[in-house]
């Protein structure tokens, strides 16, 4: 049991839309990743997800609406909730998430992931 820094985390990577593992904890995993541009529509039909900004801006958007974030702020997008995520600029972002989920969904595609590499 150890503290873990985030910005000598994030110093560690800087790819796009990649999630690195930081802990577990009861089938969850803490997730950090940089994100900039825009992700792909897609949806968990099992699980939610849980997105909280560190630096930056990101917006989440659905079919009927957007949401805004800032440092500081999360959302959690209900399962099976279709959604895009997007940002302007470079942002840091956390996610919570269940072990063994994909971060494009029910979709998978070039840039589907389901293992996250530990740093």
């Amino acid at each position: 049991m150890e503290a873990i820094n985030l910005n000598d985390k994030y110093k560690k990577f800087n790819e796009k839309w990649s999630p690195h593992s930081i802990a577990e904890l009861n089938g969850q995993q803490v997730l950090l990743a940089k994100v900039q541009g825009e992700f792909i529509w897609h949806a968990h039909e099992k699980e939610d997800e849980l997105f909280y900004v560190v630096k930056g801006k990101l917006t989440i958007e659905f079919r009927d609406k957007k949401v805004h974030l800032s440092p500081g702020e999360l959302l959690v997008v209900p399962k099976g909730v279709e959604h895009r995520p997007r940002a302007a600029g470079e942002t840091w972002i956390l996610l919570f998430e269940p072990l063994g989920i994909k971060h494009t969904g029910e979709k998978t595609t070039e840039i589907t992931k389901s293992y996250y590499p530990k740093i």
